[in-house]
């Protein structure tokens, strides 16, 4: 039996999915920095920080596995962090309008006396050309404020999109539970 799964997320996006996977387990805030280094990768970013996540939970609690996951959005290289407010959405969603975004969801799986398992995810998203208004209309109706590149592709954010290319529909949610299932197999645990 594998020791105890720790979720190194309070994110309610993130616990719903791995709730899918059917195996019991807690969440634990991991309480890490998330400024990028001077110079750093997008896709960089997402594997240090969903590393460091996992890992800053695992020093905690000795003996547990514990998932990390990190996501960042970025337009062209410019890194879309959360909003974290209306006009701060209605910025990012301007800024993307009609463009292809990449969002790279990275997931590590780690626990004290083993090594690191990890794996990462690139999605495009191709954007509608919108217009202000209704880019007011779906901030108002949506509130993405806590969402990377401002919208809820698995509500009503879909509507703002022409195409959405990925190999783990989940990844852009928050965690790639293709990804997340073949590591923690790695781990020992028993999925169906």
């Amino acid at each position: 039996m594998p020791a105890p799964l720790v979720l190194g997320s309070t994110s309610p996006y993130r616990r719903e999915l791995l709730e899918r996977l059917r195996l019991p387990f807690t969440c634990e805030r991991p309480e890490v920095d998330e400024q990028p280094l001077d110079g750093e990768r997008p896709d960089a970013l997402a594997r240090r920080l969903a590393a460091a996540k996992a890992e800053a939970v695992a020093r905690r609690l000795p003996g547990h596995w514990v998932i990390g996951s990190d996501q960042v959005a970025a337009l062209d290289d410019r890194v879309l962090g959360k909003p974290g407010h209306r006009d701060g959405a209605i910025g990012q969603l301007t800024a993307m309008s009609g463009c292809r975004v990449r969002f790279h969801t990275a997931i590590a799986v780690a626990c004290a006396g083993h090594p690191t398992l990890q794996a990462d995810d690139l999605t495009e998203v191709r954007l509608r050309a919108l217009d202000p208004a209704e880019i007011v209309r779906y901030v108002d109706a949506e509130t993405p404020f806590d969402c990377a590149g401002s919208f809820k592709c698995e509500a009503l954010g879909i509507v703002l999109f022409d195409a959405i290319h990925t190999d783990d529909p989940t990844a852009l949610v928050g965690l790639p539970l293709i990804a997340t299932a073949r590591l923690l197999r790695q781990a020992g645990f028993v999925l169906p």
